[in-house]
């Protein structure tokens, strides 16, 4: 018996194929609900492509912003820790100390990062994974049965 989690690599069979994840996660859920065995479908997204998304420029004061948001978030979190876990007296004052220093830590460190890039990035950005297509698989002895019933999803929709 696999366990909970681990792909099933029991042969499959494309049963429908969908053109973006929305539709095939609705197909899925139809089978489901239809009662169908879910466990025995895969969604398999093919013809995977990067995508980079450019969010705006980055000058190097903003990137001293951005770290600094950072760093006083993460100074925040290590002086609330250790506060809370070695009864500090001044707790209030940890809090502000570590605000203050992972925020001027954070500044310097991004600003350093971007000034040393010299030009050559410019911009910030989001990168991601998308697929051209996703197919809904079906191990081979269910396949029949899951088609059938896609057929009715189709029909309803129209």
């Amino acid at each position: 018996m696999e366990a909970r989690g681990t792909p099933n690599s029991a042969a499959k069979t494309t049963v429908a194929t969908y053109g973006n994840y929305a539709e095939a996660e609705r197909a899925v859920d139809f089978l489901s609900d239809k009662g169908f065995p879910v466990e025995r479908i895969a969604i398999v997204g093919t013809g995977l492509k990067t995508v980079e998304q450019v969010a705006g420029r980055l000058t190097t004061g903003r990137a001293a912003i951005a770290g600094g948001t950072q760093g006083a978030t993460l100074g925040l979190l290590f002086a609330l820790l250790f506060g809370l876990f070695f009864e500090a007296p001044e707790f209030f004052g940890l809090l502000l100390y570590g605000l203050i220093a992972g925020a001027l830590f954070g500044a310097a460190f991004s600003a350093l990062g971007q000034a040393a890039q010299r030009g050559r990035r410019d911009f910030a950005s989001v990168r991601g994974m998308q697929a051209e297509r996703y197919e809904v698989q079906a191990e081979h002895e269910f396949s029949a049965q899951a088609k059938q019933l896609l057929l009715e999803l189709e029909e309803s929709s129209s």
